[in-house]
């Protein structure tokens, strides 16, 4: 029977336990119940080792290299350990051990007991592993990795032993993954840490690996990825390669501290040869200009020669009798770029060949203001997850300005800041091209008095019955123009000079101090250098600070607030509306002398047919662009008072920004850098209250213009 047992034991099937591990019942009669109980022990413990084995086997076909490395540590251990104890137990009867073989002919069943009682914990706690492993089809190295060490962490030491080491077995081959990503670049087909866009595989990092670490792998295999695939001149030095394996070969993430120290000197020292050899600082610096001269339309002559350009297209396009010759095309607008440039000091930009127009709709034939009232369209819904409202502003439908991202400026700029900039390019455009109308329109009105006055002196002309009526008319539409004229300069002198001049200017200077704090720290020794690790400009701190710039212009530019830029566009449709309505008048509110219509007619009436038209027309804007205003700051006054106003705001949450990129790391650096400039930017929203509520303009109750009302009492000159 002992050699039936060792035969168990060892793996073989027998007749002592036809089905499991419980006893024949028809040996179980002949037995002592002490012997019987000790059989069916150790015949649970043969039960487990062959449910185990079984499972390897089953398992080692799995197309995961992890999972195969689990089981082949696995079967390594049970054959080292267990196998070889029973065949040390077999050679201790066969030798007639006196420690086993009692008198020499007798083996006790408790002895073999005692000898293999020390697996009935690690074989468990093996059957279970493999049962939770055998649950799950598909395995990612990151769960995997986590499940191993939990359950490494136990107080029973056998356990702990046998865990730990099919852990680093795990961890080994998902280092060795790791070390082809970050230092070669590469990517296995099988199990790979990062797809096809360089980003991270979800579960393909373990969580004891800390999201610092996280992001700086994120960083740094994205960066000597696409090194390596571009074939740039320069390539990472093979020494850099070799000290950075062998930094990764002595360490596993389950050691988070010595881990995160390993990750932190790669990042730094990948950093510091990008920063030289691949992206430099004239690079960032030129890309930095482009973006805040085109997108944010600091290069003022280029953005009105291209807003003119879009005019003169638009009229071409409507004054066209071919129909496909009227058609506005993504090509048209392409080249209308340049030429707007010619003449500016865009025209020898390189970088304006950047630039793109793009028409997700497909191209359009143009269409006039409205010069109705009726409510705007509904927003489509993607419309609505960018967050943009006046995308459609300059031709009446989505248009989206795009720039080229190419090597190297795509390690630090990705598609999530472009939308971010198509953003405000929108709104900023949409905002100078109603300025700009607005200007035109109170020019037009101008040269139509002085040509009137020169007929009619220092009346308005018409007969004794319609001239108060078209005296008032007259000043209503002149302080239209005003209100629109004051209220756009008002906007636009805060959002230019207040918003993106300030915190471009901040950038370049935060920019400049994070290089020379990174120079102070190559001069340093290595304890300081080690210290000050965190103010060097890699290109991880790079990508923090423009996230948090973008987004700072978003909140200073009112666009996080969605019940503010709605207001907004809404102001920005009635200007257009009654700059369309005065060009169509012929460039004046008033209607010539002989218009027809201009005069009473052979009824009654004592005001012309024309000038009751126009007069509702003129009121109506007048009042719908009152409400508006004080809207805007009665909206924008309670949310300064409702909640701080915060530029550290994360970029990753604003529906302006969309699907962004930005993890928690970001997210907390961001706050960290932004944070001194809270009250220096909510200063600014303060100021622009004090300006649009001048002499009260704004705070006060007014009353309407109607045609009793007295402009000069109700301005204060009366």
């Amino acid at each position: 029977m002992i050699a039936e047992v060792l035969l168990v034991l060892a793996g073989h099937s027998s007749s002592l336990f036809p089905t499991g591990y419980t006893l024949n019942p028809a040996i179980a009669p002949l037995l002592h119940p002490g012997e019987q109980q000790t059989l069916e022990a150790l015949g649970l413990i043969a039960y487990r080792y062959r449910k185990i084995k079984s499972a390897c086997v089953n398992l080692s076909r799995s197309p995961s290299r992890y999972i195969c490395a689990l089981c082949a540590t696995l079967s390594h251990i049970l054959k080292e350990d267990y196998e070889s104890l029973v065949i040390e137990t077999e050679t201790k009867v066969l030798r007639r051990d006196s420690a086993l073989v009692a008198n020499g002919a007798f083996v006790p069943l408790s002895a073999l007991r005692s000898i293999f009682s020390e697996w009935d914990a690690p074989l468990a706690a093996l059957v279970t592993l493999v049962n939770d492993v055998e649950t799950e089809k598909d395995w990612k190295p990151g769960p995997l990795i986590d499940l191993l060490v939990a359950r490494s962490k136990t107080g029973v030491h056998r356990i702990a032993s046998i865990l730990e080491r099919i852990s680093v077995a795990v961890q080994r081959v998902w280092r060795t993954q790791l070390t082809a990503f970050l230092v070669h670049g590469s990517l296995s087909p099988v199990d790979p840490l990062a797809g096809k866009d360089l980003t991270l595989v979800t579960g393909s990092i373990p969580s004891c690996v800390s999201p610092q670490s996280y992001d700086s792998i994120a960083y740094v295999g994205r960066a000597i990825a696409t090194v390596k695939a571009v074939k740039w001149q320069k390539q990472p030095p093979r020494n850099l390669a070799v000290e950075h394996t062998a930094l990764l070969e002595g360490v596993l993430p389950e050691d988070q501290h010595a881990f995160d120290l390993v990750i932190s000197q790669i990042r730094t020292d990948v950093g510091e040869w990008l920063w030289v050899n691949v992206l430099t600082k004239k690079d960032v610096d030129d890309a930095v200009d482009s973006l805040a001269n085109y997108f944010l339309i600091r290069n003022g002559e280029f953005s009105l020669s291209l807003i003119r350009e879009f005019e003169r297209l638009i009229m071409s396009r409507l004054t066209s009798r071919s129909g496909s010759a009227s058609m506005i095309r993504e090509q048209d607008l392409n080249l209308a770029i340049l030429r707007a440039s010619l003449g500016t000091t865009a025209q020898h930009d390189p970088y304006l060949t950047r630039l793109r127009f793009i028409l997700p709709a497909g191209p359009l034939r143009p269409l006039l203001p409205s010069l109705t009232n009726d409510p705007a369209p509904p927003t489509q819904p993607v419309a609505q997850a960018s967050g943009s409202l006046f995308d459609n502003h300059l031709l009446g439908t989505t248009l989206l300005l795009s720039y080229n991202i190419s090597w190297p400026l795509d390690l630090f700029l990705d598609r999530a800041d472009l939308t971010v900039y198509s953003t405000l390019f929108s709104f900023l455009s949409a905002l100078r091209k109603t300025h700009t109308r607005v200007h035109t329109c109170w020019s037009s009105l101008s040269n139509a008095q002085r040509a009137r006055r020169r007929w009619t002196g220092l009346s308005e002309g018409g007969t004794a019955e319609d001239h108060q009526s078209r005296v008032q008319m007259l000043r209503c539409g002149w302080g239209v123009v005003r209100d629109m004229s004051w209220f756009l300069d008002t906007l636009l002198g805060y959002v230019m000079m207040d918003v993106i001049d300030v915190e471009f200017r901040k950038l370049k200077e935060l920019l400049d101090k994070r290089r020379q704090e990174a120079q102070n720290v190559k001069t340093a020794d290595a304890h300081i250098s080690q210290q000050s690790a965190s103010s060097r400009l890699d290109f991880n701190t790079l990508r923090i600070i423009h996230t948090s710039y973008l987004t700072r212009l978003l909140d200073g530019c009112l666009l996080t607030n969605t019940n503010i830029t709605a207001i907004m566009r809404q102001i920005l449709d009635v200007c257009e509306r009654f700059v369309a309505l005065v060009e169509r008048w012929g460039g004046d509110v008033l209607p010539a002398l002989l218009f027809e219509g201009s005069l009473r007619g052979d009824s009654d009436d004592e005001v012309g047919a024309l000038v009751k038209e126009r007069w509702s027309v003129v009121s109506e804007i007048d009042e719908t662009l009152r409400g508006l205003l004080e809207s805007f700051y009665e909206t924008l006054t309670w949310s300064m008072s409702q909640q701080q106003f915060s530029t550290a705001a994360d970029a990753s949450k604003s529906g302006i920004i969309g699907a962004s990129m930005v993890n928690q790391t970001t997210h907390n650096l961001s706050r960290k850098i932004s944070d001194g400039d809270t009250d220096h930017s909510r200063r600014h929203v303060e100021r622009l209250l004090l300006r649009l509520d001048f002499n009260g303009e704004l705070s006060k109750l007014r009353k309407s213009r109607g045609r009793e009302a007295n402009i000069l009492a109700e301005g204060g000159l009366a």
